[in-house]
């Protein structure tokens, strides 16, 4: 019998007051999750999470961060340059050890249910928790948060509904919550210098699928105030099917023909391996298969099978 390991990485619209933001991940913990990581940004007004554990205890610590983000985040006052449309806006759970996406995605459907039953919030299932398999983070936002508590669109009405609720619009405060089922993703705003703000869109646009771009690949062009800043934010969906390096590269390209170039790069949550081992095996021309044999994907396979050789003894 293997370990199970499932992991959940809910983002919280609150990049602000950071009491509010140990106070979600304290809840996350007290239930029984191992926090790997958590961050808060100012300007995104918006904080994420990174935790970890078997099925029930991740699924038990989803919700007791809902609860407290119902509790201490009021939509109505929320001016993040993040689109949003919850308090607990995204909560995509992904399967690590011993876990199928199948599994993940019965997690996030359980989780879904109990959001609206026991926390009170409407949700919405999208990624491969959603039927029909697919829809995304995109769609199930556009128009915010002040859309939705107006009346969401007849082709938007939530998945799951708290008990009784008898109006069109989301929650008055704490909006909807978006959960889901993926593999794991990386989330990274590239910092640029050089080129306008229009034309920094313009290359999001060019570069995401949508636009007829790199698969699994959604960017935006934001404006950061507080840091004076412009970055090409960026989600890659499966980094083992689109290269971040392939990502990377392109933008590097496309700056260039109007005179930018990336300042720094700044990666949300842990990082993917497949981000720095691809730059590494690229720069150090590291012969094939160099990178099947890393220490730290050794440990973690030995532990996995030390954990479940006990759990069957037990």
């Amino acid at each position: 019998m293997t370990a199970r390991l499932l992991e959940a990485v809910p983002n919280f619209s609150e990049g602000r007051d950071l009491s509010v933001v140990e106070a979600i991940v304290e809840a996350m913990r007290a239930a029984g999750a191992d926090v790997l990581d958590w961050s808060a940004d100012p300007d995104h007004h918006r904080a994420v999470v990174t935790v970890v554990g078997s099925p029930a205890v991740v699924e038990e610590a989803a919700v007791a961060g809902a609860r407290v983000a119902v509790e201490r985040i009021d939509l109505r006052r929320h001016d993040g340059i993040h689109p949003r449309i919850g308090a607990l806006d995204v909560l995509p759970f992904v399967p690590l050890v011993g876990l199928t996406q199948e599994d993940a995605v019965a997690s996030a459907r359980r989780v879904g249910e109990r959001l609206a039953r026991e926390v009170g919030i409407p949700v919405y299932f999208y990624a491969q928790a959603a039927d029909p398999v697919g829809r995304g983070l995109a769609e199930l936002r556009a128009g915010g948060y002040e859309l939705l508590v107006q009346g969401w669109p007849p082709e938007r009405v939530p998945d799951v509904l708290p008990p009784g609720w008898s109006h069109a619009g989301v929650h008055p405060t704490a909006g909807a919550t978006c959960v889901g089922a993926r593999p794991l993703l990386l989330a990274w705003n590239v910092f640029v210098e050089g080129v306008e703000r229009e034309t920094a869109a313009q290359i999001a646009r060019t570069l995401r699928e949508s636009g007829g771009g790199m698969k699994g690949l959604r960017a935006l062009a934001l404006y950061l105030p507080q840091r004076t800043a412009l970055q090409v934010s960026m989600n890659v969906e499966d980094v083992n099917a689109t290269s971040p390096m392939a990502v990377f590269r392109r933008l590097e390209v496309l700056l260039a023909r109007h005179g930018g170039r990336i300042v720094e790069t700044e990666v949300i949550g842990l990082v993917p391996d497949v981000l720095v081992l691809e730059a590494a095996a690229e720069r150090l021309r590291l012969q094939p298969g160099t990178t099947d044999r890393l220490l730290s994907t050794r440990l973690l396979q030995h532990l996995a099978a030390y954990a479940g050789s006990e759990a069957g003894d037990a």
